[in-house]
Formats: C-alpha cells, sequence, structure tokens
C-alpha cells in the first residue's frame, strides 16, 4: 500500500535525575554534596533516507517515544546521554504540526535531518546548589520531561517531468517506454493507484526523473478518485508531459479538465512549463481524426506532438521538448522557507482558572515543567520552587484571581495548599 500522508506521535526522552548525596569516606566526616548531574534525554529526529520512496514503513505504528537520560550518581558522576531516536523519512517529505497546521520542515535531500522533539535536560545535582551560604544542600533536580508532539508527514515525490493525464490515456505506458520502470498497465482507468518513478537517459550526460501520475478525474482538486493525493506530487516536478488519450470521444475537453483541476488545487501550476501529446496515434481512428484534433489544440495556442507510447513513436522527441521545458522552468519551482528549530517564545506564559471551591488550576509551559523537576521531599527543593513561581509574578496573579490563604493549587499532577 503506497502511503502519502501519516500522522504520527513523537516524544523526547526525559532528563536523568539529579542526585542528592554527600561525600562518605574514611578520615572526612563533613564530606560536603557530591550529587551528580542527570543525562539528557534523547531528542526525536527526522533523517531523509535515500533509499526510501514511501511513508509506508509508519503504517503499523503511530507512536514513538525516545529513551531517557541516566540519573546522576555519586562523586559527581553525571548520567549518561540518552541516544537520540532517528526515524527515516524518503526524500520529499513535508513535517507539519498536526493540531495548528504549521510547517517544520522541509526534507528534500539525502541526509538532511529534522530535530521535531528536544530531549529533556538533565537535573542538576545538589553539588551544583552548594554555595558559600548553603554548603550543604539538600535539594536537586528531576530530570526535565521531554516534548510530546502529533506530527502529520506529507510525501510529495520529486521528479523533474511529471507525466499527467485523464485515466487511461498511456501515461505508465510511456514512462515504461522511457525508463527502466515497470508499472503495471492494462487496458482499464485508474491501473495506476500510485505514483510510479522512472530515470531516463536523454544522452550520456542527461538524465532526468520522471513520474507518472495516477489519471485525474473532474474533482480532483477537491479529492474525487485520490485526486488531491496524486495533485500534491505535481507540485514537485519543474515540467509536465500532458498526455491526451487520442481515442478519447473528446480529447481537447479532457485537456481543459485536466488543467482546470491544477489551477484549482494550486494556482501556480497553470505556469508550470508543460508539453503536450497526442497517444495512440498508431491506431487507425486517431490517424483519421489527428488533423482535425491538431487544429483544435492550435487554437488554443497548444502545438502538441504525435506519439504512440506503445509502439515507442516520436517518445524520444517527446522526452527531449520536456527537458527543454524543465530546463526553461525556474529551478525551484515551490520554495518553502522553514525553521529548523523555533524556540518556544511563550514559555513562560501562563493562565490560572478555578476549579471548583477555593481550587485553582494553574497552567504554563515553564511552571509545569519545573513542577515536574522539583524534589518534594526536601524543603529546600520546595522554597526553590515557590521563588520560581514569585519571579514568573504567579502569586500576584493568584492573589488579583481572587485566591486565598489555604486554598488548593493544582500545577500538572501535583498540588499544595496556597500561602499568602
Amino acid at each position: 500500500m503506497f502511503l502519502d500522508q501519516v500522522d504520527i506521535t513523537v516524544a523526547s526522552g526525559r532528563g536523568g535525575d539529579g542526585a542528592i548525596h554527600f561525600l562518605r569516606e574514611k578520615f572526612v566526616p563533613r564530606g560536603g554534596p557530591d550529587g551528580g548531574n542527570g543525562g539528557r534525554g534523547g531528542h526525536v529526529i527526522l533523517e531523509v533516507s535515500a533509499t526510501l520512496n514511501t511513508l509506508t514503513a509508519f503504517r503499523h505504528r503511530s507512536a514513538y517515544r525516545g529513551l531517557n537520560g541516566e540519573r546522576g550518581g555519586r562523586s559527581d558522576r553525571t548520567g549518561k546521554n540518552a541516544d537520540d531516536l532517528r526515524l527515516s523519512v524518503p526524500p520529499g517529505t513535508l513535517i507539519r504540526d498536526a493540531v495548528t497546521g504549521e510547517l517544520l520542515g522541509d526534507l528534500t535531500e539525502a541526509g538532511m535531518r529534522l530535530r521535531v522533539c528536544r530531549g529533556g535536560r538533565g537535573g542538576r545535582g545538589n553539588a551544583r546548589f552548594a554555595n558559600s551560604r548553603n554548603q550543604a544542600p539538600r535539594m536537586a533536580e528531576h530530570g526535565e520531561p521531554g516534548e510530546e508532539r502529533r506530527l502529520r508527514l506529507e510525501l510529495r515525490l520529486i521528479a523533474d517531468l511529471g507525466i499527467i493525464g485523464v485515466p487511461n490515456a498511456g501515461k505508465s505506458t510511456l514512462l515504461a517506454a522511457l525508463t527502466n520502470a515497470r508499472p503495471k498497465i492494462a487496458d482499464y482507468p485508474f491501473t495506476t493507484l500510485q505514483p510510479n518513478l522512472g530515470v531516463a537517459n536523454l544522452d550520456d550526460e542527461t538524465a532526468v526523473v520522471l513520474a507518472d501520475i495516477p489519471g485525474l478525474l473532474e474533482g480532483a482538486h477537491r479529492g474525487a478518485g485520490l485526486g488531491a493525493t496524486f495533485l500534491r506530487h505535481i507540485q514537485r516536478t519543474r515540467a509536465l508531459i500532458h498526455l491526451v488519450d487520442g481515442l478519447a470521444d473528446d480529447p481537447i475537453a479532457d485537456f481543459s479538465q485536466v488543467n482546470a483541476e491544477l489551477a484549482l488545487f494550486d494556482t501556480r501550476l497553470k505556469s508550470r512549463p508543460q508539453v503536450v501529446a497526442i497517444n495512440k496515434v498508431d491506431q487507425p481512428q486517431v490517424i483519421a481524426r489527428l488533423a482535425d484534433l491538431e487544429a483544435r489544440f492550435q487554437q488554443l495556442g497548444v502545438r502538441p506532438l504525435r506519439i504512440s507510447a506503445l509502439a515507442r513513436t516520436g517518445t524520444r522527441d517527446l522526452l527531449r521538448a520536456g527537458v527543454q521545458a524543465m530546463l526553461r522552468a525556474a529551478p525551484d519551482p515551490e520554495p518553502e522557507q522553514v525553521p529548523v528549530y523555533r524556540p518556544d517564545e511563550q514559555a513562560t506564559a501562563f493562565s490560572i482558572q478555578p476549579e471548583g471551591a477555593r481550587t485553582w488550576r494553574l497552567s504554563g509551559k515553564a511552571i509545569e515543567r519545573a513542577a515536574a523537576m522539583t524534589y518534594w521531599e526536601y524543603d529546600e527543593a520546595v522554597r526553590r520552587f515557590q521563588r520560581i513561581l514569585e519571579r514568573l509574578g504567579v502569586d500576584v496573579a493568584l492573589r488579583q484571581a481572587g485566591a486565598r490563604q489555604g486554598d488548593v493549587v493544582r500545577i500538572g499532577e501535583y498540588e499544595f495548599e496556597w500561602q499568602d
């Protein structure tokens, strides 16, 4: 099964916990703090593999989680960083946030990488909190939680020339005639249910990648006949070979319909160079109407080529014309500038919502992260968390919202009694 779009859930690893430990050695009765830091959690990275051409690997598994960092140890030993989770995708994969629709990356070349979830920072051990005023701190940090997000992977095949036309126009036969590709060929519509790629050699120095795009029906831009799925791949091509079925009832109407669907799906496709060819000229019915068809095309400003993909007549001239059209086209028909990584500019924002009588829900990325990293069983760690809330202005906001002494405040899975 060919997949060109799939949703997956990815989560990076949590950082390792920082250690609370004090030096214990013979003849050292009051050793200082020596708890080490935790290791970093594993990032989630998408990487382009040149050997892939579909997203089928994600068909049976939709959730991926990175490894956690190791806990810090005594004697200032830092926990080991977790290995990154690397997921391989084919060239031409767009990565979007499935919730917001934001474009996160456009991976077009082998070896390109995109970090989609950052691994959690390792928690600091108590040795990092020692200072002249507190030489024996009994506090440390849990590892920072990893990130989790829902991604939409969208594949757009990368080809120099796209072969388009209505169903049964002979696109797969033409691809087989020009390349070593062996697509399924039969005398009924929609034989091709997925795009096929092939490499054609025009001469010793010129090789081009061709994509056989499955036939387009009226309404394809709205998804009819999987049209929207197929149209996405045309956005990557530099030029188009528009194959017209010479045996069709009205080849001119078919030609106009396909172009209309291209324009309705993406207005930029209207300016994509096209080479038009009338196929099946080896058939007597086509020969009889050929002069009339060419005259009608010329009224549209189009000079079609004559070919027979089955008999391989005129196919090399068509390929040569396609390459010339490709060279006249812009090198990047659809440039997409995206950031490799964008930090959260609203990390310190928070919100306060009432939850029943004298109970409040405090939400915010930085606050929830600080709560998850706090050792609640140690008083010093709790006091440090309270100072963080004060710096963020949470105490003032709670007071303004109507919180009173003794109210319950919930942050994530934690709750405490608020003291004004």
